[in-house]
């Protein structure tokens, strides 16, 4: 059973122009590993992380680094959780989508009901 559905876009323009404009935004945003990638992916990766805070309904919101965003092999997205929000997300089932195109990136997760 779904137990949440989270989706997000970033223009991704105006989300480099906000990680120029303010120092630390990135250290902030994104794990060490995240910030190697190019701007597209972390506009990709940041609306990740906002629709998983959608999907879980979370008032008090995530530590940004407890969800990190990882490409498995086979290229697929996928969710490392670590600290808060492991516990909370244990025995879940997290399902990740992301894409970029057209100056926007956007994210949908859907999260399965625990076993």
């Amino acid at each position: 059973m779904i137990e949440g559905v989270g989706i997000d876009v970033v223009n991704i323009d105006r989300f480099k122009e906000s990680l120029e404009r303010t120092p630390g935004l990135s250290e902030k945003l994104f794990t060490e590993s995240e910030r190697t990638k190019n701007v597209q992916s972390l506009a990709a990766r940041f609306a990740a992380k906002e629709a998983l805070a959608k999907a879980l309904s979370v008032g008090h919101g995530l530590q940004w680094h407890e969800a990190e965003v990882i490409n498995l092999e086979n290229g697929k997205p996928e969710f490392l959780f670590r600290g808060e929000i492991a516990d909370l997300i244990s025995g879940s089932r997290v399902h990740l989508s992301l894409s970029h195109d057209g100056g926007i990136a956007s994210a949908i997760v859907v999260i399965e009901e625990k076993a």
